[in-house]
């Protein structure tokens, strides 16, 4: 009998961290260049998340890394405290996820609505949509979200007049083009992955075109990894950087988790725990955090690459942190030669799938307070920002439940002597007691009544008092005293 292998499937991991290392590679670029960050540091960011995250427990297939979903905030963030700051945002972000995960939150991230995670999503992908149609053209992009948008159709007539602006334009636009083609090749052809595919060749034809298009900036990882210093934790003193904190984390975190889920229904392998999965992305930022890089959460698009090129364990995903940093330590001249309106267009085909057009077409026909979530929540990132975004949509959903769990309904039977019978049946709260009120104000006055509160789930003190107080009215009126029977079955009495 032969012993077992540590590796089992060690064969099939390897050829699967391959993949996902050449899906990364562009992805963690463009993802810096687009957050206001050296190109060095999206490396890092994915390096730490094979090493560090990889090696944790929690969802054992999917691969961490610098995310677009990430980029607008980090951006606003970079442009606010500066890139020296970032570090230390993103190490607090990266321990208040600890915190989360080793008091038992992270598996209440699941009761997040799906309406706002997708609505945050949309909104994030119009402003990198937006944002990076400049940068396609090498143009600078307004700061907000919606001075980006309405200011297009302007930079577009710039471009027209600009020789330098239309072959930058085109270099973005034939990346998207492979982006979009790639995809309808023989199978043979799109075992390369299709982002690193364009990037390669829109490297090619700028050089061999000598198109006058800009390229990416290296410094060397020795350059821009830097630990965040006494000046940078001194900012932990105003209030405004806890706000960007506290939504790293918890963007970072749905974002995860909500991929972890969709991870989980693509292989047979172990579910996710989701509290261990939140303490492995927290060590992820946390060493994010000190040395200075942008900020990690679980990747759908790396993550479905390494299910679908039959990785088996976390070593696939390991291994691909292993190939990250030979890349980045060895072959670091070779970022310099990739144009950026190239990682624009990978970035704003990035943005076009974080839209979810079938998912909101389907919540309109069946659930469409569900799609004015949706709606509303992506209207307000680009409108306002991120985390104030986020958090009206957050708002509007708990309303939504509250006004949905609050269903009441008034039945009057008049048996024709005596006094009228009304049964009050689902949940009085506050929410509905203009429609409790109405209906009772509506009955005879000089009628008596008995009102049967048996089929009451739950009655809150507000209509309690407003009961009381409308039968001492009625009683008022000279009828015989308005009775209440039975006592409701739960909630407040």
């Amino acid at each position: 009998m032969q012993p077992p292998r540590a590796l089992p499937h060690l064969r099939q991991d390897f050829l699967a961290s391959l993949v996902v290392f050449l899906v990364a590679v562009p992805l963690c670029v463009g993802v810096a260049v687009a957050s206001g960050v050296p190109a060095e540091l999206g490396l890092v960011t994915g390096i730490v998340g094979g090493l560090v995250t990889g090696f944790l427990p929690g969802s054992s297939l999917q691969v961490s890394g610098p995310a677009a979903g990430l980029t607008v905030i980090v951006f606003e963030a970079v442009t606010a405290f500066g890139v020296g700051t970032l570090g230390v945002i993103v190490l607090c972000a990266g321990l208040l996820q600890l915190a989360m995960g080793f008091s038992g939150i992270g598996r209440w991230f699941r009761a997040i609505s799906v309406s706002v995670v997708e609505g945050m999503l949309c909104g994030i992908g119009l402003v990198i949509i937006a944002g990076q149609l400049y940068a396609a053209a090498g143009l600078k992009a307004p700061d907000t979200g919606i001075g980006k948008i309405t200011g297009l159709p302007g930079a577009l007539a710039d471009a027209l007049g600009s020789p330098e602006a239309l072959a930058s334009l085109a270099i973005g636009t034939g990346t998207i083009a492979v982006l979009v083609l790639w995809k309808k090749l023989p199978k043979p052809v799109r075992t390369v992955p299709g982002a690193l595919a364009a990037v390669v060749l829109a490297t090619a034809v700028s050089l061999g075109l000598g198109l006058p298009v800009a390229t990416v900036e290296v410094e060397g990882l020795l350059g821009v990894v830097q630990p965040p210093g006494s000046d940078a934790f001194a900012a932990l003193a105003g209030p405004a950087v806890w706000g960007t904190i506290i939504a790293f984390a918890l963007i970072a975190s749905a974002e995860s988790l909500f991929s972890a889920a969709a991870v989980d229904r693509l292989h047979d392998g172990p579910r996710t725990d989701y509290d261990k999965e939140m303490i492995a992305q927290g060590a992820g930022n946390t060493v994010c955090g000190l040395l200075g890089a942008l900020p990690m959460t679980a990747v759908i698009v790396r993550s479905s690459a390494n299910v679908a090129a039959g990785a088996r364990t976390k070593a696939s995903r390991v291994l691909h942190g292993v190939w990250l940093l030979l890349f980045a330590a060895a072959l670091p001249s070779a970022l310099a030669l990739i144009p950026l309106p190239a990682l624009a267009g990978i970035l704003v085909h990035a943005g076009w799938k974080l839209i979810p057009f079938r998912q909101l077409a389907g919540l309109w026909r069946g659930h469409r307070g569900e799609a004015v979530i949706l709606v509303v929540t992506a209207a307000a990132i680009v409108l306002v920002n991120m985390f104030e975004g986020v958090l009206i949509g957050l708002g509007l959903a708990v309303v939504k439940a509250a006004w949905e769990a609050s269903h009441i309904k008034l039945e009057v039977v008049d048996k024709g002597a005596g006094p009228l019978q009304a049964y009050l049946t689902g949940n009085a709260t506050f929410l509905r007691l203009p429609k409790i009120l109405d209906s009772l104000e509506s009955l005879p006055q000089d009628r008596p009544v008995e009102l049967d509160l048996s089929g009451l789930h739950h009655l809150d003190h507000a209509c309690r008092t407003a009961l009381e107080s409308w039968a001492e009215r009625h009683s008022a009126t000279g009828v015989e005293p308005v009775r209440l029977t039975a006592a409701v079955r739960g909630g407040d009495r």
